[in-house]
């Protein structure tokens, strides 16, 4: 009769251990998957598209010349330009690529898009000389266009709107940053471990 209790004791203790086991391993789980669901939530969030906008002014004359005759006569076109521009660079965060390790508790951001800048020039004549033999034509407004968003480039190089444009870029991979970390997990990007705001702005202005 001991024998059987003993037994059947052994057995509903099994059958605890076995419960508790299941409920533990359940848990576990569930934890990793509400991890990883917060994680995804958090890196679509940041998903959107990023602007930064400026504007540029500048003021060209544009000359050009017809000659005949050896050089001997020549006829001239020339105008004041008049130029203000509005400028965009924006990161469609829509468009960033990753990848989620829950057994290693890794986030791996695989693709950030590159800026996209956006020159809206409003180009304005004044003081048009031109002749009949020599007026203003197409190929002359291309050419002054050209030029123009070719010396706006040049001015958005210089200015500090592409760094101000890349610092909103971290600041909004930062909120994946910090949730990581918060989590105990780590995020990658290029093959290097993230730590802090700094690393993120090393790999992205590289």
């Amino acid at each position: 009769m001991q024998r059987k209790l003993l037994f059947l004791t052994g057995i509903i203790f099994t059958i605890v251990l076995l419960f508790k086991f299941c409920e533990f391993k359940k848990e576990d789980s569930s934890t990793i998957d509400y991890n990883s669901n917060l994680i995804q939530q958090q890196i679509v969030n940041v998903g959107k598209l990023i602007v930064t906008e400026g504007h540029f002014s500048q003021v060209l004359t544009y000359k050009d010349q017809d000659k005949y005759f050896m050089n001997m006569i020549s006829f001239d076109k020339k105008a004041l330009i008049v130029v203000n521009a509005d400028v965009t660079v924006a990161y469609d965060l829509r468009q960033m690529k990753y990848d989620i390790d829950e057994k290693n508790k890794i986030i791996t951001i695989l693709y950030i898009p590159k800026e996209e800048i956006k020159i809206s020039p409003d180009i304005q004549f004044y003081d048009v000389n031109q002749s009949k033999l020599n007026p203003f034509t197409g190929d002359d407004y291309n050419k002054i266009n050209k030029s123009v968003r070719a010396s706006l480039a040049r001015k958005i190089e210089k200015s500090s709107l592409k760094s101000n444009a890349q610092n909103r870029l971290v600041s909004e991979l930062s909120k994946i940053l910090i949730l990581t970390h918060t989590m105990g997990w780590k995020l990658q990007y290029e093959g290097k471990v993230i730590e802090s705001d700094a690393d993120l702005n090393q790999k992205i202005k590289m």
